[in-house]
């Protein structure tokens, strides 16, 4: 028919934490970027996701899809001219525990209030150079939910885009190990990762777009009980940071339960919206099970570019199989897929990596 133009899609984006294995978030952001008709429009993001949101939104902001893709790449450039985090640089007793496994669990002893009185945090001056956030507070074409975590309270803040600021990016990053808690308006914030990783319900229940991609960096299930004292770290870390999706997921399900047959037509309750709403899932697992627990405190080139070629990759393969799914159903059951009976993950074969890829892994091993 003359004149016809087909409506475009959109999509939410729910981005989880995960330190230095953003990047593989940044590959996937990437890949999407090429396709021209998809638009986007809530993000919701924790930790690093916070990091890849405000940059995806800024730079849309400023540019469009070349201007986020390329302020996509300014960050992570200057995470990687960074490199091990100034504090640690500025100070070889910590740098050497840094680097080593054994000295690494020594760390745990220290407090940042006590080797970092001033509070001096790198990502600071990263995001101040990268991002304007006047320009992105004013921005309506994308909406923002960046969680952190009330100390007092225990419980989830969502930062939304107009009140966003390096101060709330900064406190959906902070470990509490590393940093000093940032305070807002009198209240003291950890890392989003503690209570919402990234959280779904929300953006389920009041984003007027129908459909939410969540790109995963945690693996669903890992084989095998760890034994070492580095395993244990490493695997408390990823049951504590898994739990808040966990919560949503359960919740998102018993909604889909109990909701039968959603109304169609007519203003929806909240939990018919949350029953109605279509998940899509792109996964890091089979790619950060292969690499070493302290690997996401590590930003080095190799482990960057890998995992940013991993993410396009398999932003490639979903947007191949379930593009067609977007506006019309779910390509994936999250209560299934993380609820469910238990599944294997297996970590990425050699075989299956681009040239020079396998090369990276070794490095990062070592």
């Amino acid at each position: 028919m003359r004149g016809f133009r087909r409506r475009g899609l959109r999509l939410n984006l729910a981005l989880q934490g995960g330190g230095a294995h953003g990047a593989f978030t940044w590959g996937v952001l990437d890949r999407l970027l090429d396709e021209s008709d998809i638009d986007y429009g809530w993000i919701s993001g924790t930790s690093a996701g916070a990091v890849n949101a405000v940059a995806f939104a800024d730079g849309f902001a400023e540019g469009g899809r070349p201007g986020a893709r390329d302020r996509l790449r300014a960050v992570w450039e200057a995470v990687i001219e960074a490199g091990v985090p100034d504090l640690l640089r500025l100070n070889p007793f910590l740098y050497g525990m840094s680097r080593s496994p054994t000295m690494g669990q020594v760390a745990s002893l220290f407090s940042p209030y006590d080797f970092n009185p001033l509070g001096f945090d790198p990502l600071r001056k990263l995001l101040a150079a990268q991002i304007d956030f006047e320009r992105l507070r004013s921005f309506d074409g994308i909406d923002l939910l960046i969680a952190a975590t009330d100390v007092a309270t225990a419980r989830p803040r969502l930062f939304r885009r107009r009140e966003m600021s390096v101060e709330a990016v900064l406190a959906s990053a902070c470990l509490p190990q590393v940093h000093h808690a940032v305070e807002i308006d009198g209240r003291a914030y950890w890392d989003g990762g503690f209570s919402a990783n990234p959280d779904l319900v929300t953006i389920a229940a009041e984003s007027p777009v129908g459909d939410t991609l969540l790109v995963l960096l945690n693996p669903i299930e890992k084989a095998g009980a760890p034994r070492s004292a580095r395993e244990i770290a490493a695997d408390v870390s990823r049951v504590t940071f898994s739990q808040p999706l966990i919560r949503d997921v359960t919740e998102i399900a018993a909604h889909q339960a109990d909701v039968r047959r959603p109304r169609w037509r007519g203003p929806r309750t909240r939990s018919e919206r949350i029953a109605a709403h279509r998940f899509h899932l792109i996964e890091a697992g089979r790619h950060t099970n292969a690499l070493p627990p302290e690997s996401k405190m590590r930003p080095e080139r190799a482990l960057l570019s890998y995992l940013h070629n991993a993410g396009r990759e398999e932003a490639r393969r979903w947007l191949a199989r379930a593009k067609p799914a977007i506006g019309k159903h779910s390509s994936v059951d999250l209560g299934d897929k993380l609820l469910g009976p238990l599944r294997s993950v297996e970590a990425v074969r050699p075989e299956e990596l681009g040239e020079g890829e396998d090369d990276a892994i070794h490095e990062l091993k070592l």
